[in-house]
Parts: C-alpha cells; structure tokens; sequence
C-alpha cells in the first residue's frame, strides 16, 4: 500500500525529557528569530553598513529565519503531542523548503568569502567590482541555484515509491531518512543525492578554501601587525560561521553510510537547524566591531 503520511519518531525515546526539550528548543527558536531579525535591522538603519559584505550578511539572517522556521515549529508541536505524523505533501513541502534554503546557504556562504577575497586582495577595485548590480545577480543566481537544483532533486526523490512502514526516525523529513524507505533498491538514488552534495555542497567550499588561501597569504604580507588585525577581523566572523554550517553538511551528506545511525543523524541535525542559526548573530555581534558599533549607537539613539 502507498504511504500517504509518515510519523516522525524525533526524541520519541527520550519520553521523560519531552518539556524540557520543548522550552529549549523554544528558547533557541526565538532567540534565533530575535537575534538575525536585530541584524537585519541594524544594517537597514545604518547607512555606514550599506556595503556588499552587509548586503550578504542581510540574506544569510533572512535564509536564517526561514531555514529554521521550516523545521522547529512542527518539532515543537510534535514534542507535546502523542501522534507525531506528518502528510506525505506537508514532508515534501517541508523538505523543498529545507533543502532549498540549505543549498543557498552554501552558495551564499561562497559569495560572502569571495567579497572578502576582493576587499582584502583587491582593495582598490572593490567599489567597482562588488557594486551594487553585481552584488544583486549574485544573489540572484545562488536563489536561482538552490531553487532549481533542490527542486528538480526533491520532485524525483517523491516520484519513489513509498510503502510499507511510514516511521521516520528523525524529527523532520531529510533526505537520506527518507531515501532509505523507499521499497524499492535506491542505490541509483542514493548516488544522485550524493553527487549533488559533491558538486553543490564541496564547490562553494572548495571555492572558500581557495579564497581564504589567497586572504590569509595577503594579509601575512601586510606591512604592521595592526594592519593584519584589522584585516582578519573584517573575515574571521564568516570564517566561523563557514566552519560551523559546512562541518555539520559534510558531515551529513558526506560520511559513508555504514556510519549512519538514527541518534547521530538526529545530532548533527540539531547541530544546523538549531544551533547554527541561534549562533550566527551572537558570533556577528561579538567578533565584528562594525556590528557593535551600531549597536552601540542605535542604543544611545533609544536611550536620548
């Protein structure tokens, strides 16, 4: 028979702890919509933070929110309900969003070191390179990259046939759980879903190594020891956060299958759908001085 909803086990296990995972997971949640809509907010009110690096860091708060949104909500709901399902269009839609957002997010994250690489390789064409045309296609092709892959790869992943047992042991609809209840052999599929990871997940990455490489050599030639501070710090912000969202997806999508086991898929996933995108704000608040100016200032704004 045709499965026509799933039930998502999520920390069904862990039944004495349900309350308390529900007022952390809420904690987390609105601190993480409070502390990325607070970014956008100040560089909308800031016109010194009007630059190409800011442009960026407003989309990454923005997919943030969204990514987040599309996964801890119905996480919430199902921690205090004894019937935890999820219809087979409701687990589509949740893993179009999911995967599309996730996809831009590597793409962005790119985008974001190569405006490093240009402001701190290239200073002097920074204006005429990463003006404002050129930051806006940018950002309309990583959109266009995450909708068009991760829509063409989810459609196919739900024309598999779907029967037997509906239990999802995890907490929202991923791909590899999902793949793997197909009833049907899904070696071809697992192959399709590992070399969009190799080539959308590992290019944007690549293209960071690289790019960080020609920083790092860049900014050891500079001249005083003040000059290289100032110069890292403007990336060491994004080099955080680089190393926390693509260690967690390489972790994922990358590791062999035999090392899959249902508790740490469902701790890594934590790890980028609630950790990360409670720490990007906190990690762009505390390590950029830019940022914290702003803040300081908007506050003495408030206070007079």
């Amino acid at each position: 028979l045709e499965v026509s909803h799933f039930i998502l086990l999520g920390f069904s296990e862990l039944a004495e702890l349900q309350i308390l995972l529900f007022l952390v997971f809420l904690a987390t949640y609105l601190l993480t919509l409070v502390g990325n809509m607070i970014i956008i907010l100040l560089i909308k009110l800031n016109p010194s933070l009007h630059t190409p690096m800011y442009f960026f860091l407003v989309n990454l708060s923005f997919l943030e929110i969204c990514y987040t949104t599309s996964v801890v909500p119905q996480t919430l709901i199902h921690l205090l309900v004894q019937h935890k399902s999820i219809s087979k269009a409701g687990c589509a839609a949740q893993m179009y969003v999911f995967a599309i957002l996730g996809l831009t997010e590597c793409c962005l994250l790119a985008a974001m070191a190569y405006d490093r690489y240009v402001a701190i390789c290239h200073p002097l064409y920074y204006t005429v390179i990463m003006n404002s045309r050129m930051c806006t296609c940018l950002a309309a092709v990583l959109w266009t990259i995450g909708i068009s892959v991760e829509v063409a790869q989810i459609t196919w992943i739900f024309s598999l046939p779907f029967c037997g047992s509906n239990l999802i042991q995890h907490f929202f609809c991923d791909i590899p759980p999902l793949v793997k209840m197909a009833c049907m052999d899904t070696f071809k599929n697992e192959i399709v879903v590992l070399t969009v990871s190799v080539i959308f997940i590992m290019s944007p990455f690549l293209l960071i190594i690289v790019s960080y490489i020609r920083i790092i050599s860049t900014i050891l030639k500079l001249p005083s020891a003040e000059s290289r501070r100032k110069a890292f710090s403007t990336c060491s912000s994004h080099l955080t956060v680089v190393t926390l969202f693509f260690g967690t997806a390489l972790f994922t999508y990358l590791r062999p299958k035999s090392t899959h086991t249902p508790r740490t898929d469902k701790m890594i996933s934590l790890m980028y759908t609630v950790v990360t995108p409670v720490l990007n704000p906190i990690i762009y608040t505390l390590r950029n001085q830019e940022v914290k100016g702003a803040l300081r200032k908007l506050r003495i704004n408030g206070a007079n």
